[in-house]
């Protein structure tokens, strides 16, 4: 630690307790800020493409979590290093804004933060490096701009959608069914969207798993399904043409705020008690059955003289359904939540074609489906699976796909996949660096070079040979100068990403190359880090 001296020549300390504390400064700070980052980095490198890995996560209370999702490893492991926590939120952030590339971007920060690791070895400053790269970024994404394509679609023609949301599912555990599932998707996403103003609410969407059955079993629902039975046994399982009272409050006589004591002495008096409870539970149900109400949802429990009254009135009912659900189901029935029985009117019930309840193998699991609603713009997808974690699974590769299909109606330009979108950024980077004299020349330079990383890793994963195959590949697409070469992961036996159907959002890669250099600018201008030492 060094010492400051006054005007005296007399020592003082700046920090507190620094015997304490650690302190890294200059070039050995940012080499092990970058190490840092680079080791994340090369967690995520293996899970990237088709045929990427699964990375198996245990949480501290014995939960297994399997995934090669990005985001989902790196919030699973326990980051302790700062840096390293940078690139969590760097995952996060992209999952939050696009949903997919999630892998993506970690390793093309990562790749970046390694090349600037060697200018910075050379002896170039820091700032001139980031400074690069802000540059290089720039021309990367109006690149992008200039080799992406538009696409038609409508609901009539969703094939355009599905071709991409098939892309993203490729490399997830559900690929076998990835058609299927990406189908769903797209239906779900059209179903709630709103294409005049190109926006999708996707809280609208509900992903309900249940284990048992096999992934081919997934099934879209325009309605809205909830984890519940009727709440009695003979109560009627199939409701036609159902007018729903959704209700806040529970079928329970009223209970004073205040400490009360009833003093019964007599067997009339308990008569009297009995006719009276028994009373306000009649009016209650009287209370439904006079506004039109054919099936009651309740937030709540009944107490069993109120269900037994239900069932004998024929008033089907539903008790302790959550809140989301029941916001759910008052959007899609176009009903209204009554919070005491005083005001429910007819106007308030919801509409459903039909209210089912089905039973599911053996282990007499039911569900409650509620379909044709009056408003059908909340969907439920229900997603079944040989175990938790393939439910899991799915649902979290699901989200990717809806993701993709929003931002692909928010705005519907594309580029290919298979890395040949950072392949042609690359050349076109590489081919810009010659107009900038100076030193940034070398960090434009370096950013090409680190684009290739992406596509390196995949034909690395895909088991292919990795600098022969981007060789030959980066030859092709500067000889015929098209961007549509990439890896041929599948073994397709074509390098062509028109023919193979791979393709990308804009916004997605545009968004991975400007956040991957924005952090990789933050954690290069980082020059000095004191940290409390460890005992």
């Amino acid at each position: 630690m060094a010492l400051a001296f006054d005007e005296y020549g007399r020592p003082f300390i700046i920090l507190r307790e620094q015997e304490q504390k650690s302190r890294l400064r200059g070039l050995d700070a940012q080499k092990a800020n970058i190490s840092a980052g680079k080791a994340v980095a090369r967690i995520l490198r293996t899970s990237l493409g088709p045929k990427g890995m699964d990375k198996m996560l245990q949480s501290p209370d014995g939960e297994i979590t399997v995934t090669n999702d990005g985001a989902t490893i790196l919030e699973q492991m326990d980051v302790d290093n700062q840096i390293a926590k940078l690139m969590v939120e760097l995952s996060q952030s992209q999952d939050y804004e696009i949903g997919d590339g999630t892998t993506g971007v970690v390793v093309l920060a990562g790749a970046l933060l390694e090349h600037a690791e060697r200018l910075l070895e050379r002896g170039i400053h820091p700032i001139r490096v980031a400074e690069g790269y802000e540059l290089a970024s720039r021309i990367a994404v109006d690149h992008l701009q200039h080799i992406s394509h538009k696409f038609e679609f409508g609901l009539d023609n969703i094939e355009p959608l599905v071709g991409t949301c098939m892309t993203t599912l490729s490399s997830k555990i559900v690929n076998r069914c990835k058609r299927a599932l990406a189908e769903i998707a797209v239906k779900a996403v059209l179903a709630v969207a709103d294409l005049e103003r190109k926006d999708v609410n996707l809280d609208l969407i509900k992903v309900e798993g249940k284990v048992g059955g096999k992934l081919e079993d997934t099934e879209l629902v325009y309605g809205i399904l909830i984890d519940k039975d009727m709440s009695h046994p003979q109560m009627p399982k199939y409701i036609e043409n159902a007018k729903i009272a959704i209700l806040t409050c529970p079928f329970e006589p009223p209970k004073p705020k205040t400490k009360h004591k009833v003093d019964i002495d007599t067997v009339e008096k308990f008569q009297t008690l009995r006719m009276q409870e028994q009373k306000y539970f009649d009016d209650m149900v009287q209370k439904c059955k006079d506004v039109g109400a054919t099936l009651v949802i309740c937030q709540w429990g009944f107490d069993d003289e109120a269900n037994h009254l239900l069932m004998h009135r024929n008033l089907p009912a539903v008790r302790w359904v959550g809140g989301v659900e029941l916001e759910l189901i008052a959007i899609a029935t176009g009903g209204r939540i009554v919070p005491r029985f005083q005001e429910l009117t007819p106007e308030k019930l919801g509409k459903a074609g039909i209210v089912r309840e089905k039973s599911f193998g053996t282990t007499k699991d039911r569900m409650l489906y509620i379909e044709h609603c009056a408003n059908s713009r909340a969907v439920t997808i229900f997603i079944r699976g040989g175990n938790k974690m393939m439910i899991e699974e799915t649902k979290r590769s699901i989200h990717d796909a809806l993701c993709v299909a929003r931002n692909l109606i928010r705005n519907n330009s594309i580029v290919y996949g298979g890395g040949s979108a950072e392949i042609s950024c690359s050349v076109a980077v590489e081919a810009a660096a010659d107009r900038y004299p100076g030193v940034e020349q070398y960090a434009i330079r370096a950013f090409a070079d680190a684009l290739d990383a992406v596509p390196m890793a995949l034909a690395e994963n895909s088991g292919l040979q990795p600098i022969e195959t981007l060789s030959a590949v980066k030859a092709e697409q500067i000889k015929e100068s098209i961007p549509y070469y990439g890896i041929d992961c599948n073994d397709v036996g074509t390098n062509d990403m028109r023919k193979q159907n791979v393709f990308e959002t804009l916004i997605g890669k545009q968004q991975q190359i400007l956040l991957a250099t924005q952090v990789v600018k933050m954690i290069l201008k980082i020059d000095d880090v004191i940290s409390p030492s460890d005992y």
